[in-house]
């Protein structure tokens, strides 16, 4: 599993947005037992934070420990360095869910791991969002962005985000769901702070010594005033133990 996001830790829990209510309750509802759940590359534990809510026990993993540095505290989650296996007990966990960072994975040797640890009633719950959406003068300038300057640079496996993660094999009872995605409004310098999370930015800047949204920024900067809706398309694969 690759790590592209220590370098930019702080900034990616200030930055990366917060999944919506609709999400977590949706999720929720298919679950039968709240007795441990397990969040998979949790990364700055945003939704460890969320199920510890819900669960009695949380177990969070994540390669990164600049990451876990940044993670909130909960009396009942426990974070550990792993990628995508986790030494537990067989049939232990209620609930796994991995977000935006299934596709840094060893899949098969995670879904592997899942099928050990869940138990008979067990949810999956695979989720991510895709590139954000403003209004079609700024997303010309942002996908261009996305496409050509920083497109060199990202890792391979941003392809199964942009695929909305269709195209992986997900060997569970697949549960069907309902459409989402989530908003907020943002200033140019929030947008700015996000763009900086992205892993090609932070290759691009590795490989050639200048950071591109630097370039990007007084672009928008005339399309921008005071805050605008910033829109994420969401993508959620869920099922159950076979």
């Amino acid at each position: 599993m690759k790590d592209r996001f220590s370098q930019q830790a702080s900034q990616y829990a200030l930055f990366r947005p917060v999944y919506p209510d609709a999400l977590y309750q949706f999720i929720f509802s298919q679950v039968k037992n709240f007795n441990c759940a397990w969040d998979a590359g949790t990364g700055n534990g945003q939704a460890a934070h969320v199920l510890a809510k819900q669960f009695k026990k949380v177990l969070a993993t994540d390669i990164s420990s600049a990451q876990l540095e940044h993670a909130p505290k909960a009396d009942n989650i426990f974070y550990s360095i792993s990628a995508e296996e986790l030494d537990q007990p067989d049939s232990s966990i209620d609930l796994i869910t991995v977000a935006q960072a299934i596709h840094w994975f060893d899949i098969e040797k995670f879904f592997k791991c899942v099928a050990r640890v869940g138990t008979p009633d067990a949810v999956i719950a695979v989720w991510g969002y895709g590139l954000l959406q403003v209004n079609p003068v700024v997303d010309s300038h942002i996908n261009h962005f996305y496409k050509n300057v920083v497109g060199p640079y990202w890792d391979p496996e941003r392809k199964l985000i942009d695929e909305h993660y269709q195209t992986i094999s997900f060997p569970f009872q697949e549960i069907k769901t309902p459409p989402f995605s989530f908003s907020f409004w943002w200033s140019l310098a929030q947008l700015e702070g996000y763009l900086n999370t992205w892993s090609a930015v932070r290759k691009y800047i590795n490989n050639n010594q200048v950071n591109p949204v630097d370039e990007l920024i007084p672009q928008l900067k005339p399309l921008w005033q005071n805050q605008l809706e910033v829109t994420f398309p969401l993508f959620l694969r869920i099922g159950r133990m076979k």
